[in-house]
């Protein structure tokens, strides 16, 4: 898997997992697109039909605190509105309603940051599975190789005893 770039770093650090998706916050997003966080959700709602619920939703006020509870500073000023969230697709789909150079390139960025975080899970699930299949696989060597390991435990404890080492059962 290729490194992320420091720009690509920080988007990374902007993804947040809600309501078992991966999105980003408005705030977020207008900062990188250097532009105020209302004008980001100001040209959302002029093109909402382009963003139904899997593109796009408002946190809950549970969803906020908790979210808030993560950061040690309390940079979120004097939020009056819960924010809204993008997945990947409502991301894209900005894109299509910000259509400033530095909007695109932003999008061209978050969507590699997402692309790579894909497939690093991917990567996770595939490890996960061939560990799965392996201790699978080798179950009773596991049990073997502990086995003779408490094996070697047992003979050599008297013997360290004798030369006067602590155990780990005297300890």
């Amino acid at each position: 898997m290729d490194k992320l770039s420091p720009i690509e770093q920080k988007i990374e650090t902007k993804i947040f997992v809600i309501r078992n998706q991966r999105v980003m916050l408005d705030r977020d997003l207008a900062e990188l697109y250097e532009i105020e966080t209302k004008a980001l959700t100001r040209a959302v709602r002029r093109n909402i039909e382009r963003f139904p619920d899997d593109f796009m939703f408002q946190l809950d006020y549970k969803e906020f605190t908790d979210l808030k509870s993560q950061f040690d500073t309390s940079s979120w000023g004097g939020t009056r509105k819960l924010p809204l969230v993008f997945t990947e697709n409502g991301v894209a789909m900005l894109s299509s309603v910000l259509r400033s150079q530095k909007a695109i390139q932003v999008n061209i960025q978050i969507m590699r940051v997402f692309t790579k975080l894909r497939g690093i899970l991917t990567e996770y699930q595939e490890l996960k599975q061939a560990l799965i299949d392996l201790a699978r696989h080798h179950e009773e060597d596991v049990k073997i190789i502990f086995a003779e390991i408490d094996r070697l435990d047992r003979l050599i404890a008297p013997r360290k005893k004798q030369l006067g080492f602590n155990t780990d059962k005297d300890s």
